[in-house]
C-alpha cells in the first residue's frame, strides 16, 4: 500500500495555447522526477487565446487521457493557491535559452513569497525545442506554414479544425 505522503506531486501551469512539443518535453521530463503532474490551463485573456480554456483542457485531456499520473485542470486564480489546496509542493517551469530566465526567476520569487513551502523546479527545454513557443507556432500556422514538427498530432488536428471553422 502506497503512503500518500510519499507521492511527489508537481504542478505545471501555462496558457498552453497551443500546447507544443516543447511543453510535451517538459511534461515527459517532469514525470521522471515526480509521481503526479497537474497540468493547469491558466486563464490568460490578455494573451488573446486561440482556444478557449475548455478547448485547451479538452486537448490536454485527449493527449494525456491514458496517463494515470497526469491530471488536467482549468484555474483562473493564483497557481500557488491551487498547489496549496491540492497538496502540491513543486511548481515545474520550462526554460529556453531565449531570455526566459529573468521572467521565470521573478515568477518563482513571487510564488515563493506567497507560499514558501512550494518549490519551483526548472527544466531546460531540449535543444530540438528551445526555439519553439506557442506564439511562434500560432504565427507560422496563421501564415499557412507547416507546424507538424512543433506540436503533437492532436493539437494539429484541433488547429486544422479551428481553421476550417473560421
Amino acid at each position: 500500500m502506497s503512503d500518500e505522503r510519499n507521492i511527489k506531486k508537481a504542478l505545471y501551469a501555462g496558457s498552453f495555447d497551443p500546447f507544443t512539443n516543447g511543453h510535451l518535453d517538459i511534461v515527459e521530463r517532469s514525470l521522471k522526477v515526480f509521481d503526479e503532474l497537474y497540468l493547469i490551463v491558466a486563464s490568460s485573456p490578455s494573451k488573446n487565446p486561440m482556444f478557449s480554456d475548455k478547448e485547451r483542457t479538452d486537448i490536454l485531456e485527449e493527449i494525456f487521457g491514458n496517463n494515470n499520473s497526469i491530471f488536467v485542470h482549468n484555474w483562473s486564480g493564483l497557481t500557488v493557491e491551487f498547489a496549496e489546496k491540492n497538496g502540491i509542493d513543486h511548481m515545474v517551469r520550462g526554460l529556453r535559452p531565449t531570455g526566459d530566465f529573468e521572467g521565470e526567476f521573478q515568477m518563482a520569487s513571487m510564488n515563493n513569497t506567497l507560499s514558501p513551502k512550494i518549490e519551483s523546479v526548472f527544466f531546460m527545454t531540449g535543444e530540438e525545442h528551445f526555439f519553439v513557443s506557442s506564439s511562434l507556432v500560432k504565427e507560422v500556422f496563421g501564415h499557412g506554414g507547416n507546424i507538424s514538427n512543433f506540436v503533437p498530432p492532436i493539437v494539429l488536428k484541433y488547429l486544422n479544425q479551428s481553421k476550417e471553422g473560421s
